[in-house]
């Protein structure tokens, strides 16, 4: 019975981190890209340190770790990363979006064996990282028309994964010594600011020209309490439970319920080149994991 709870709370995260894409889409009509994600932020941390708060758990930062995990998470994989995505996501669908994220597992392996003098990349790896490649130029697909829009949306996507595999590779050794919840809501409050240093420091990026209409305002709403603050202690407890390599294919599920949401709310229409380009990610994925997908 435990299997299967693990199994349903699994797709249950893909579904509200695969939505979380269709959200995106909808507040980003009304809402500046790097704003969007900063207020996104502002709530999420928010709720976390009101839990914090609440259950009367110590949040201070103690030893280098927590400040190393902290500072480095919170800028790239908060910060960063969802910067990147959020502009992204205004020239290419979230459902392309979901399918080119699917590179974080498989470049995160060669930027480990890269960062460290004891490891070499393995034919595995480069045969992984070669396919992922193929795999985005085939989603790429320029149309001529808009040739700018479409590669430039596809590089901040890419920007965006980099971000989150950098991270994941420093943070990969560190141990923090808070607890989960007050590491995530400090990840997320230096996150927020660096998104709202993005928005001083980046042109065209202005609250005021945002339009707080309702759609707006959901938007922020599900991916600050549901996708946020819930998707987070989601994913970390069945990290506990399967390990990183088996949740590592969620980069793979998560597009499907990003494809179902976006043509279901939003009537976006699913590519031939984003299936064909998500095979060639898949396969440079099965390719750069062989050995532990084979137990050794």
């Amino acid at each position: 019975m435990s299997r299967y709870r693990t199994a349903g709370r699994f797709l249950l995260l893909c579904a509200v981190w695969g939505t979380a894409f269709m959200a995106t889409d909808v507040g980003l009509a009304d809402l500046p890209a790097v704003p969007f994600a900063a207020v996104r932020f502002d709530v999420a941390a928010a709720l976390l340190f009101g839990g914090v708060l609440a259950s009367g758990t110590d949040a201070r930062p103690r030893t280098r770790d927590d400040y190393v995990y902290v500072l480095v998470g919170g800028a790239l994989i908060i910060g960063a990363h969802h910067a990147f995505l959020f502009a992204g996501q205004r020239y290419v669908t979230g459902a392309v979006a979901a399918v080119l994220l699917g590179l974080v597992p498989v470049v995160t392996p060669a930027l480990t064996r890269l960062a460290s003098t004891d490891a070499d990349v393995t034919a595995g790896t480069a045969v992984g990282v070669a396919l992922g490649f193929v795999g985005v130029v085939v989603i790429a697909d320029p149309d001529p028309a808009n040739l700018a829009d479409s590669v430039l949306g596809v590089a901040l996507v890419l920007a965006s994964a980099l971000a989150f595999a950098v991270a994941a590779v420093v943070t990969h050794s560190r141990s923090p010594s808070m607890p989960f919840v007050a590491t995530q809501a400090w990840m997320m409050a230096v996150g927020a600011a660096v998104l709202h240093a993005a928005v001083l420091a980046v042109p065209g990026q202005s609250f005021a020209t945002a339009a707080w209409t309702p759609s707006a305002l959901g938007a922020v709403a599900y991916l600050s309490a549901v996708a946020g603050v819930g998707g987070f202690l989601l994913y970390f407890s069945l990290l506990d439970d399967l390990g990183p390599v088996e949740m590592s294919f969620i980069e793979y599920v998560i597009p499907v319920f990003a494809a179902l949401a976006g043509w279901l709310v939003l009537g976006q229409a699913v590519t031939a080149a984003t299936v064909v380009g998500f095979a060639f990610i898949l396969a440079g994925f099965v390719a750069a994991k062989w050995r532990a997908l084979r137990g050794g």
